[in-house]
């Protein structure tokens, strides 16, 4: 399959050599270029022109950075998609903007997929990814060998659906975070250890893999990002937005918002775990742990 792979960031270098690894013939994109030609050694062609890139494509793929990034890069690439490209979009976006492109892209006689993913970076590398797509069946039957190359993709519904379910994922993600990082400091404050607490938890009801690999790291003081606290606030404001659009309201995630909007105006950058620290300064006095915080 020739495939045009757009963004080649943390998520997508892995991703694209997924892809690569499994025979597909990738070409490279990125508005930095370097981080397109980091792929040429994997046998990615890196190409600096977004036309050309997309130009005959089958399929493209964008994993970028936000829904009007997306937007821009899908406006300048129009022009020169082939007629029938399915262009899947697994960048996270807000679900109305998901059907924007589903109706601009159909409108040019292209198709489309939202297909945004879970699993973090040590997914993508190891191809496990959780893939949530929001498509027509025939698109995604067209669509899911090349996502099984990057992970385990499921139909949810119809286009804009994908972005739902990631943000129900997303949801799950942020508040159980919070109340991770809950759990360890009262363990600490109310004298116990807090390690021991988590491994006598594990393989009860509140085992997680947030528990796992989130509550490893408030343990560890270990907040350099894999998803940024910044990234985490623009999901939970999607989330609310979605809320919204459905005519319902969600009280905990609000407060979950809260928090990260007030934990990103310090520290953006780093881990969404990083809510154990904005837990700890409502908290004067009590902290997880005596390790420094590491953020690089």
């Amino acid at each position: 399959m020739k495939i045009a792979f757009l963004g080649i960031g943390l998520m997508g270098d892995p991703m694209a050599r997924r892809l690569l690894a499994a025979g597909h013939q990738v070409t490279a994109w990125n508005r930095t270029h370097a981080k397109a030609q980091a792929l040429t050694g994997a046998g990615a062609q890196a190409v600096a022109d977004l036309a050309e890139a997309v130009r005959d494509a089958q399929i493209v793929i964008s994993m970028l950075e936000a829904g009007p990034t997306v937007a821009s890069v899908l406006q300048q690439a129009m022009p020169s998609l082939a007629p029938h490209a399915l262009w899947i979009d697994m960048s996270s976006t807000q679900q109305a903007e998901a059907q924007t492109f589903h109706q601009q892209l159909t409108a040019q006689g292209c198709r489309f997929i939202d297909a945004p993913v879970s699993g973090g970076v040590g997914g993508a590398a190891a191809g496990t990814l959780a893939i949530m797509a929001g498509g027509s069946a025939g698109d995604f039957s067209e669509a899911e060998p090349v996502l099984s190359a990057m992970g385990r993709a499921t139909l949810v519904g119809p286009a804009g659906s994908g972005q739902v379910a990631k943000l129900c994922n997303q949801l799950i993600v942020g508040a159980t975070i919070n109340i991770v990082a809950e759990a360890m400091l009262l363990a600490q404050a109310a004298g116990a250890d807090p390690a021991a607490m988590r491994a006598a938890i594990r393989g009860g009801f509140a085992e997680s893999k947030i528990l796992e690999v989130h509550g490893q790291r408030m343990l560890d003081r270990q907040f350099v990002a894999g998803g940024k606290v910044s990234t985490q606030l623009k999901d939970q404001r999607n989330i609310l937005a979605a809320a919204e659009a459905a005519g319902i309201v969600l009280p905990l995630t609000e407060l979950v918002t809260a928090r990260y909007q007030t934990l990103a105006q310090t520290i953006p950058q780093a881990d969404h775990s990083a809510a154990l620290i904005g837990l700890e300064q409502l908290n004067p006095g009590q902290r997880v742990g005596t390790v420094p915080d590491r953020f690089d």
